[in-house]
């Protein structure tokens, strides 16, 4: 039993790095359309059944902002406080494409075996 455990563990982590960066993708993605808002960005996802929270999010938007994958902008709301709303950068849409490239290369491949 405890092979399993470590195995199911293992499994685990490979399924945790995969999802990392299919996430950074689908939420460029999101972005690509138009500028969109933090919560709608995981409504989104929700509905593609991508299983998000908050904090998964932010920083990820954080860090694809810094890596100038996408860019923000501050809009007035009605609820409250003004909102920052993200847009995929040129940079991004470059790095988006590709990416979509190599899943569906993966996907063949996977396919294939």
């Amino acid at each position: 039993m405890a092979e399993l455990n470590n195995a199911e563990k293992y499994a685990s982590q490979m399924a945790t790095q995969m999802r990392k960066g299919f996430i950074a993708y689908c939420v460029l993605k999101v972005c690509s359309n138009k500028p969109v808002y933090t919560s709608d960005i995981i409504k989104d996802l929700q509905a593609a059944e991508l299983v998000v929270v908050e904090g998964t999010i932010y920083p990820l938007l954080s860090r694809l902002q810094r890596e100038g994958l996408l860019s923000h902008q501050w809009r007035e709301s009605e609820q409250g406080p003004p909102r920052k709303y993200y847009t995929i950068t040129d940079f991004g849409r470059e790095v988006m494409e590709i990416v979509g490239e190599n899943i569906a290369n993966l996907n063949k491949t996977i396919k294939k075996l």
